[in-house]
């Protein structure tokens, strides 16, 4: 299975919405908590080519965005092959 990273802050309603949709599609995932760590901060924003806002959500080497684009990925039918990918 592909590894999953999400950067997130604890009250960030997006970060929540996403780690609902990756849970109930039964997927497990890495939560990086970038609210009170400014090096992971950092490091997000170098992995996402600069976007500060969170989640940032990254399925394997690849960044797709936030919660917006894991969300038009899932209605497009594109997110559950990305999810299966080894």
């Amino acid at each position: 299975m592909t590894q999953i990273e999400i950067y997130t802050s604890p009250l960030c309603g997006y970060c929540h919405a996403a780690k609902r949709m990756l849970t109930e599609k039964g997927i497990s995932y890495s939560e990086i908590d970038v609210a009170a760590d400014p090096a992971k901060r950092q490091e997000m924003m170098a992995r996402a080519s600069g976007r500060h806002t969170v989640p940032q959500i990254f399925i394997g080497d690849q960044h797709i965005g936030g919660y917006d684009d894991m969300a038009a990925l899932e209605r497009n039918g594109k997110l559950d092959p990305m999810l299966a990918a080894d």
